[in-house]
């Protein structure tokens, strides 16, 4: 009777096993193949930043944004339910190179080296060793903040420095070059020889306004330094790297040789590699970050799961509170922060020589993505393959602005035609061809324009607008280009 019972169980395991088998195996194939589609539909959908009202959305291959703004390579990794759903390279990490990207080539991270590293600067609050609202004089040893009327009455705190309200200098740095001296970081904290940069000082009140200070993220490394003891690379590999299993991922400056083998090259707007591959950068909590989008998106994922209270691999749920809180201007600790209710989102992005990239997601809906490119036009690319993924995912961010097209007459844009000077080194040239003004940087550049009245135009891939201003007359003499958040005035000279 036993081995009959035990017989019987044993058929029907077998017979469950032959019947529900190639059901399986069916429905993985079916999601396998849903998931190729809606990766074409990404690939195949980039749309630029601003659209004329009514036009078609039809989007571009990434191929064809890749070649418009000669950029060789570009990494993209998708979250979506709270994983990573897709990861994936596109191009060479060199131009003119048969060595593709994918999704283990390093990119330079640049400024999302800041969310990542005040990650660690939280778990040194959380385990008491620095405080976040005290003098960093108290614990800066190897260099102080030099005191002046700025601090008389308030002190730069940590909260300060990864807040950027710390009323410090120096908004980024531009590397040093494979053939350049690299500095101490002392000699970049007081912009002694070999730096390339100013001095970081405090000159405006902390706590009065927002102004983003690469150079008071080197603060919060000097101080990071001071009190554990560790080579800052050392101290990231341990404290954040290594605990979320980013193991594509250092903060060593340079790169070391034995990891050079799959990373992306620098390349300049022209498409051309910068000499000596990439700049180095010893402003490493600021700008040194190497990593894959894949490895962002561990950060990001870890980051929502922390906020959920669903993982707490490095920061307790309190504490990821805490650095998700806008603290001014749109900015948290060390990350920026938006959106409301449930798409509540924080993001970061990243321009370092020859490299520009973004890292965002939505803090309580499990979605979000990194973008990683090897070229100065990167991310004017990044931004479309973002809008992409918003209108396949579902997003409510990233949408092109639709603006109604203004009529000009093609002879009132001929005068705008020229050149327009807006520092010594930096000047725009405007042309007009076929009855669309082009507006061209100084790298060669060129951005198609829509106009939204008989004065402003708006660029078509970045929606910077330029705004032509004329004399009593009617002579233009110049434009006003914003961005950034700032009026850049520039005198037309020819």
């Amino acid at each position: 009777m036993k081995k009959s019972l035990v017989l019987s169980a044993l058929l029907a395991v077998i017979a469950g096993l032959v019947c529900c088998g190639p059901a399986e195996n069916e429905s993985a194939e079916l999601a396998a193949a849903a998931l190729k589609e809606r990766i074409l539909r990404v690939e195949s959908g980039l749309l630029p930043a601003v659209m004329a009202k009514g036009e078609p959305a039809e989007g571009y291959s990434i191929a064809e944004r890749m070649e418009h703004y000669n950029v060789p390579g570009v990494s993209v990794a998708v979250i979506y339910d709270g994983k990573i759903e897709w990861a994936k390279g596109y191009g060479v990490i060199e131009a003119g190179s048969e060595q593709a990207v994918d999704s283990e080539t390093l990119f330079q991270a640049a400024s999302i080296s800041k969310p990542v590293a005040a990650m660690a600067a939280l778990w040194l609050v959380q385990d008491g060793v620095l405080n976040l609202d005290e003098d960093v004089n108290l614990k800066l040893a190897s260099w102080k903040i030099p005191e002046n009327e700025f601090t008389a009455n308030t002190k730069v705190t940590l909260r300060h420095l990864l807040s950027h309200t710390g009323g410090l200098t120096v908004h980024g740095f531009p590397g040093y070059a494979a053939s350049a001296e690299v500095p101490t970081l002392v000699q970049i904290l007081d912009g002694v020889e070999p730096a390339n940069t100013d001095s970081i000082r405090v000159d405006t009140e902390p706590g009065t306004n927002w102004s983003y200070s690469g150079g008071g993220i080197t603060v919060a490394q000097q101080l990071m330094l001071d009190v554990s003891g560790k080579p800052f690379p050392a101290l990231m590999k341990e404290k954040v790297l290594e605990p979320l299993g980013m193991s594509r991922s250092t903060y060593e400056q340079p790169l070391p040789e034995a990891l050079a083998g799959n990373a992306a090259r620098a390349h300049g707007g022209d498409g051309a590699m910068i000499e000596g591959r990439w700049h180095t950068y010893p402003e490493m909590a600021a700008a040194g970050l190497w990593t894959t989008p894949s490895d962002l998106a561990r950060f990001a994922i870890e980051l929502q799961k922390s906020f959920a209270g669903e993982s707490n691999k490095v920061l307790s749920q309190e504490t990821v509170a805490e650095m998700l809180t806008e603290q001014m201007d749109g900015y948290g600790l060390g990350i920026g922060v938006g959106g409301e209710g449930e798409w509540m989102r924080f993001s970061h992005g990243g321009s370092n020589e020859g490299y520009q990239c973004y890292m965002g997601a939505y803090t309580s809906k499990g979605m979000g993505a990194a973008v990683m490119t090897n070229g100065n036009s990167g991310s004017d690319l990044a931004a479309e393959i973002l809008r992409s993924l918003a209108r396949e995912y579902g997003w409510p961010d990233f949408k092109p602005r639709e603006i109604e097209p203004a009529d000009v007459h093609p002879e009132v844009m001929e005068l705008y035609a020229g050149r327009y000077q807006i520092s010594s080194d930096y000047v725009l040239t405007v042309e007009v061809d076929n009855g669309v003004l082009f507006v061209i940087s100084p790298d060669n550049q060129r951005s198609a324009t829509l106009p939204e009245t008989g004065i402003k135009f708006v660029m078509i891939e970045s929606a910077i607008p330029i705004e032509f201003t004329l004399d009593e007359e009617g002579n233009v003499t110049g434009a006003v280009i914003s961005f950034g958040g700032t009026k850049y005035e520039a005198a037309k000279i020819e």
